[in-house]
C-alpha cells in the first residue's frame, strides 16, 4: 500500500480488515473517506437518510454477526444515526461510526462554521459504547484496530471514531498489519453449578441472545438434565418449538412468575432479564439463581443471583456439558402437559389483549421458509407476534427491544437482507412506524432487492391508545391520517399486494418472494377470514 490521504486509507483498511459493505450517505465534510471506497472494493449502500444508514448496518451486523460500519458527516450525520446507535447500544449491535468532524482549531470554540456542534463525541457517546476523536493517522488507525479487536473479543456496543476533515485530507502512510489475536479464556468453573443440577427436580433454564451461538450446547444441556426452558424474544428459536418442555418466548406473561417459582433452581444464560424481557421488577424465583453473562453489570442487578459466573454463554455450556457427562443422569418432575397447558392459556391471554392479530400472524407465519429472517418494528402486530409466533431456528428475529425505536423495520430489513445474499428476509410495520423511515424503500428498489414488507395499518397509534385507556386518559393524538400507502410504493417502483382474506396472504407473500425487487403487502383488521 502506498501512502494517500487518511479518508481513503481508511477505507483500504476496513477491508484489509474484512469489511465488505459500508452504509452511509456522502456529504463535503466526509467526501474523503469516499475517495478510497472504489479503489478497496467495498460495497457502499447509499442511505435516503442517517437514520436509514445506521438501522441498515444494525440490520446487517444482526445477520452477520459482523460489525455494520456507517460512514456520515459531522454535525446533522451524527445527529441522525444517534437514534440508531442508541438502538444498538441497548441491544448490544456491533456497529462502528465513523464520521468527520471540524478541523482542530474549530472545536468547541463556537465559530458558526458548517454543521457546528458544541461537542460532537460527548453527544455520540451517550450513545456508544465509546466516542473518541483521533487527531492524526496514527490514532485512527488505532481506535479503528481497537474497535474491531472489541467487537471480536464480545464486546458488541457500538464505537464511534470522529476525524478532523483536515486530517481525512492530509496524506498518510499505509495502515500497520493487524497482528492482533483474540483468544478469550475458555476456563469456567461449574463444579457449583453440577452441583446444584444433580440434586435439582424442576431445573429452569432461561436463556437469552447471548447464547444464540451456541445451541448444540444448549440442547445438549436440556437433555442431560430434563430441565424446563424459556427464551428470551432474542433467543426464539434457540429450543426447538417442539420441545415439550419449552415454554417459548413467554417471559413477559404474568404467570411466568409462577412457572419461574416453582423451579428449585433458575439458570440465567446470556441475557439480561432487563424490563423488555420481563415486563415486570423481580424474575420471580424462591430458588437459587444462577446468572451467566460477560457483562459483569448484569451478574449484580436487582434480580439477587445466588451464584454468577462471568463467561461466555458457550464456554460455560460447554463446560456445563462435559460436567454433567461425569454424573449420573438425572430426573426431574417437568411434565409435558404443564407446559402445554401454560403455553396454551398465556397464547389466549395474548389472543384477549390483541383481538384479530392472531389468525393474521398464523397466516403470515405459516407461508414464510424456515429460514426466513424477519425484522419488525414496535408495532402491536409485531409485539403478539414476539410472544406466540415460535421460529424453527435461532437468530431469525430481529426486533429494536431495549431502545424502542420506531422506524426500525424497512431500513434494518434492508441490511439483512444485503447480508444474507438471496436467502428469504421480510420487513413488519405498522402504520405508523413505516412512516419514520419509508424514504429507505427507494434503497431496497435501486438494489433490486427481494424484501416482503408486510405493513399492518390499523390507522392509528393502537399501542399508545391501549395504554392511555388502561391509565384512564382519554386518548389523545393518537389517530392520524396516513396517506394511500399502495400508491406511494408504487411511485418507487416497488410491487404491491393487498390481501382482504386470510387465505389470500400465502399467494402474496410466495408472489413476494418471486419478485425481483421489493414488494409492500397491505394489511389491516378489516381483513376477512
Amino acid at each position: 500500500m502506498s501512502n494517500r490521504p487518511l479518508g481513503a486509507q481508511i477505507s483500504h483498511m476496513l477491508k484489509a480488515r474484512g469489511v465488505g459493505v459500508i452504509f452511509g450517505i456522502p456529504g463535503v465534510h466526509n467526501q474523503e473517506m469516499y475517495r478510497g471506497i472504489a479503489q478497496a472494493g467495498l460495497t457502499h449502500v447509499l442511505a435516503r437518510h442517517e437514520q436509514g444508514a445506521g438501522f441498515m448496518a444494525d440490520g446487517y451486523a444482526r445477520a452477520t454477526g459482523r460489525p455494520g460500519v456507517t460512514y456520515v458527516i459531522t454535525g446533522p450525520g451524527v445527529c441522525n444515526i444517534m437514534t440508531p446507535m442508541g438502538q444498538a447500544y441497548s441491544d448490544r449491535v456491533p456497529m462502528l461510526v465513523i464520521s468527520s468532524c471540524l478541523n482542530r482549531a474549530d472545536l468547541g470554540l463556537g465559530r458558526g462554521r458548517l454543521h457546528e456542534m458544541k461537542d460532537q463525541e460527548i453527544a455520540a457517546g451517550t450513545v456508544t459504547d465509546w466516542s473518541l476523536t483521533a487527531q492524526d493517522a496514527a490514532s485512527a488507525y488505532q481506535l479503528i484496530d481497537r474497535a474491531l479487536t472489541e467487537f471480536a473479543a464480545g464486546q458488541t456496543r457500538p464505537k464511534h471514531i470522529q476525524v478532523p476533515i483536515e486530517v481525512l485530507e492530509a496524506v498518510a502512510p499505509p495502515p500497520p498489519d493487524n497482528s492482533v489475536q483474540v483468544s478469550p479464556d475458555q476456563s469456567v468453573d461449574v463444579s457449583q453449578v453440577v452441583d446444584l443440577l444433580e440434586t435439582a427436580k424442576r431445573p429452569l433454564f432461561i436463556f437469552g441472545g447471548g447464547a444464540l451461538g451456541a445451541q448444540a450446547q444448549v440442547l445438549s444441556v436440556l437433555a442431560a438434565t430434563q430441565a424446563a426452558s424459556f427464551l428470551t424474544f432474542t433467543a426464539n428459536g434457540l429450543v426447538p418449538p417442539a420441545d415439550p418442555l419449552c415454554f417459548g418466548t413467554s417471559l413477559a406473561r404474568p404467570g411466568s412468575a409462577d412457572m419461574i417459582a416453582s423451579a428449585d433452581v433458575v439458570i440465567a444464560v446470556g441475557t439480561a432479564l432487563s424490563e423488555v424481557d420481563l415486563w415486570r421488577n423481580d424474575l420471580g424465583h424462591t430458588g437459587p439463581l444462577v446468572r451467566v453473562d460477560t457483562d459483569p453489570a448484569v451478574l449484580v442487578d436487582q434480580q439477587d443471583a445466588t451464584l454468577q459466573i462471568n463467561a461466555d454463554a458457550g464456554a460455560f455450556l460447554n463446560a456445563l456439558s462435559e460436567g454433567l457427562s461425569q454424573r449420573q443422569a438425572t430426573t426431574t418432575n417437568w411434565t409435558a402437559a404443564e407446559v402445554a397447558q401454560a403455553r396454551v392459556r398465556w397464547r389466549a391471554e395474548v389472543d384477549s389483549e390483541r383481538p384479530g392479530l392472531l389468525a393474521v400472524i398464523d397466516a403470515v407465519a405459516a407461508a414464510l421458509p424456515d429460514d426466513t429472517a424477519v425484522y419488525s418494528d414496535m408495532t402491536q402486530f409485531a409485539y403478539a407476534a414476539l410472544e406466540v409466533w415460535p421460529r424453527k431456528a435461532p437468530g431469525l428475529w430481529h426486533h429494536p427491544h431495549g431502545f424502542g425505536t420506531l422506524g426500525y423495520a424497512l431500513p434494518a430489513a434492508i441490511g439483512g437482507g444485503i447480508a444474507r445474499q438471496g436467502k428469504p428476509t421480510i420487513a413488519i410495520a405498522g402504520d405508523y412506524g413505516f412512516q419514520y423511515t419509508l424514504q429507505e424503500l427507494m434503497v431496497a428498489v435501486e438494489r433490486n432487492l427481494c424484501l416482503p414488507i408486510i405493513l399492518w395499518d390499523n390507522g392509528k397509534l393502537g399501542e399508545i391508545e391501549d395504554s392511555m385507556i388502561a391509565a384512564q386518559i382519554a386518548p389523545n393524538a393518537v389517530i392520524q391520517k396516513n396517506p394511500d400507502f399502495l400508491k406511494f410504493a408504487q411511485s418507487f417502483g416497488a410491487a404491491v399486494s393487498a390481501p382482504t382474506r386470510l387465505s389470500d396472504i400465502a399467494g402474496a407473500v410466495t408472489a413476494a418472494f418471486a419478485h425481483d425487487g421489493p414488494t409492500l403487502i397491505y394489511l389491516t383488521p378489516a381483513i376477512e377470514s
